[in-house]
Order: C-alpha cells, then sequence, then structure tokens
C-alpha cells in the first residue's frame, strides 16, 4: 500500500547517486528507500558516465532519460524535482556530492565513513546545521531492533552501571582476492585517493565503534590502536585492534578484521553492565542476550508486539515473529526515521541534529575522528592518544 506522506500528499522522491554496475550498496539503499512505500526513486546518476549510468538504470526501474552521467548533473537539473539524494559513491566524494546537496536544498542520505577528513566533517557539520536539512548516515546496523532494545535497556539502566563494552567485525573476503585482478567491485576500497586513508578501519571498524557509542552514549577520553596490513591486494590496513578509555574506569575494546577465513559478516557487541551484561550479533539479529551471574541466560527476540520489549525496538519490526528480519529492514529503518524528520521539516519544524533515532552528521564527525585518532595511534607504535 503506498503511503501518501501529509504534509506532502505524494510520495518523497529520491535522487539515487552510485550504485551502477556491480555495485552493492547503492541497491541496498534502492531496496531499503522503498520497502515502506514512502519515497520513489525518479532520478539517479549510477555513473559518472552517463553511457554507464543510462545502461544500468533498468536495473533500479528507471528509464534512461531519469539517468544521470555524475552526482553534479542530477542535482542541477532535479534539484526542484526532488526532495533528497542517496549517496553510495566512494568515500572520497560524499562531501562534495553531499555539500552540492544541501546547498541546492536538498536533504541527504549518505553511505559511511561519512568523509575522509576531519576538515571535510567539520565543513559538513557546519553545513547541516545551517541548512535545517535531515542528514542520516547509514550506520544500518542501528537500525535492527534488538540493537535498539539494547540502547534502551543501558539507558534504564536495566544491566547497572556499563564498566566495559567490546565489539568486532569480522570478515575474510580480502583472501578471495587475486593481486593479479581487478574485483568486479569495492576495487576502490583499496586505494588510499579513492577510499581515504584507512581500508578495513573505515570500512567496518567504524562499524563496531559506532555500534559502541550509539548503543552506551559513551564518549572516548583516549584509544590506543594497533593497525596491520596482511593482505598483498590491499594498500591499506585490513587488520587492527583499538583499546579505548571511556574514563570513570570504562573500558572499551574494537576489533576488525577482513582476512580471518571462513568469517563472512561477523559483528557483534558484548556490554557488560554491574547488574548484567548483553549480547547482540549481527549474523543472528533477531536475538539478544541478557545474562545475570547465578541466573540462566535470557533471550530476549524480536517481537512487534512483544510487551517485554521496549517500544523503540517493536516499533523497528515489520513482520510476526518466527519470520526473520534482516539486513534489508534494518537499512530501511534508517530510511524510515529519516523520511520523518524530512516531513516535520516540510511542515515547519526544526531538526535537532544532535538527537535523531538515525545517525546524524555528528555521529559522521565522531567516526572520522575515531579513525584519525586510530591512525595516529598507530603511527606513534600504538601510544595512546587523546580524543
Amino acid at each position: 500500500m503506498t503511503r501518501l506522506n501529509p504534509p506532502l500528499g505524494r510520495l518523497l522522491r529520491m535522487g539515487l547517486i552510485g550504485g551502477g554496475g556491480a555495485a552493492f550498496i547503492g541497491k541496498v539503499h534502492a531496496v531499503a528507500a522503498k520497502l515502506d512505500h514512502r519515497a520513489e526513486i525518479v532520478a539517479a546518476a549510477l555513473s559518472r558516465d552517463l553511457q554507464t549510468s543510462q545502461s544500468s538504470a533498468a536495473a533500479f526501474g528507471l528509464t534512461p532519460d531519469q539517468a544521470y552521467g555524475g552526482a553534479e548533473s542530477l542535482i542541477a537539473s532535479m534539484a526542484d524535482e526532488i526532495d533528497f539524494v542517496a549517496i553510495a559513491t566512494p568515500n572520497y566524494t560524499h562531501t562534495p556530492i553531499a555539500l552540492a546537496a544541501l546547498n541546492a536544498g536538498l536533504h541527504v542520505i549518505c553511505d559511511k565513513p561519512m568523509t575522509t577528513t576531519a576538515k571535510d566533517a567539520e565543513d559538513l557539520v557546519q553545513a547541516v546545521e545551517s541548512s535545517n536539512r535531515v542528514f542520516a548516515l547509514t550506520h544500518n546496523y542501528t537500525g535492527y531492533p534488538m540493537v535498539r532494545q539494547a540502547k534502551a535497556m543501558v539507558s534504564s539502566d536495566e544491566i547497572g552501571k556499563v564498566i566495559a563494552v567490546r565489539a568486532t567485525y569480522t570478515q575474510g573476503w580480502l583472501h578471495a582476492m587475486n593481486p593479479d585482478e581487478t574485483p568486479a567491485r569495492g576495487a576502490w576500497k583499496s586505494d588510499p585517493e579513492l577510499a581515504g586513508p584507512s581500508g578495513a578501519l573505515g570500512d567496518i571498524g567504524t562499524h563496531a565503534y559506532n555500534l559502541i557509542t550509539h548503543i552506551t552514549s559513551l564518549v572516548p577520553k583516549k584509544l590506543s590502536a594497533s593497525i596491520r596490513s596482511y593482505a598483498p591486494i590491499r594498500e591499506l590496513d585490513d587488520y587492527g585492534q583499538v583499546n579505548i578509555d571511556f574514563g570513570n574506569d570504562i573500558l572499551g575494546m574494537v576489533n576488525f578484521s577482513q582476512v580471518s577465513h571462513g568469517r563472512l559478516n561477523d559483528l557483534w557487541i558484548e556490554i557488560d553492565g554491574t547488574a548484567g551484561s548483553l549480547i547482540w550479533r549481527q549474523e543472528f539479529p533477531n536475538q539478544l542476550e541478557l545474562r545475570r551471574q547465578g541466573e540462566s541466560m535470557i533471550q530476549l527476540e524480536r517481537h512487534p508486539a512483544g510487551n517485554d520489549l521496549d517500544e523503540s525496538a517493536r516499533s523497528a519490526s515489520r513482520l510476526p515473529p518466527g519470520h526473520p528480519e534482516g539486513f534489508y529492514e534494518a537499512f530501511a529503518n534508517i530510511y524510515r526515521a529519516a523520511y520523518d524528520d524530512m516531513l516535520r521539516v516540510a511542515g515547519g519544524e526544526r531538526i535537532d541534529h544532535r538527537q535523531t533515532v538515525y545517525p546524524n552528521v555528528y555521529d559522521g564527525a565522531n567516526g572520522v575522528q575515531f579513525i584519525d585518532r586510530c591512525l595516529e595511534s598507530n603511527r606513534q607504535q600504538s601510544q595512546w592518544i587523546e580524543w
């Protein structure tokens, strides 16, 4: 059923930037954006090359006439016809595209990491604050219902005072890459000019770090990082471990790898409190474990009507119990929350950019700072670096 968004009385109109050819994440954006029937893709710059963009258009339900060669062309031609853009391009392009969209009066949904430099992050924060436009960052794991449940339980002290938190994101796909071949997708992630100064750290390490800060609201005081590159295909890092001091005797750890044989997308987080601990795993996203010493483990289940769950978790669930929800639905929850704010803006409200359900421009700047501090610590032989 199509939902005609008040006060617009129509679907939100999206311009997709990136996603042509063999690209993965652009197609995820396209599915997530339309999952709740609140938006439609009316234009796309699927590649800088117009012919490539046009040849990819059909895969997104578009005609060649709706395809543009590059973000600049799409924004210049369609700024008055669309409400927002979704940016699914290499990291180094995020800032110029987002700034152009914001300057044109458009909302922005951007893939992570937000950008590659602290200066770019600062520019984006200033542009978003002055624009009163939505800026959502697709740290999509925060959209899982049981992640939202974990956040609610931590904030309500159900596990007591947090004393430690660990997050790990482990993959092994770099072992499948041949140094003499260019992969069909993701080749840019090995190029410092396109991906920025970090590899796996920016690609998946930031997801693990973002889960920690999203669920606990902790802010680092200092950190120490050891980062390595073990895969010959990759000039940038593919493995690392980060120790974090959050102050008040609260310790944290982030570990990331793209060179662990046989691992797929093994992201998990464990939070230790004085009265209990929580464990969530992305490959089993519909369960959240609650443990207390001397008691049986309690497994909380995603359930849209579950009275034992927080409203934030229930409202993020779409399907009846027993039908697993996953990656697309979590991604769509970021879009759904961003749509709600877009409609508030259309109704004349102002957005508090620090207080959003979805990851925002400040979360993006925090992720860029995390990357910078980790790289600096590694350059100094894992010395502790003040936040």
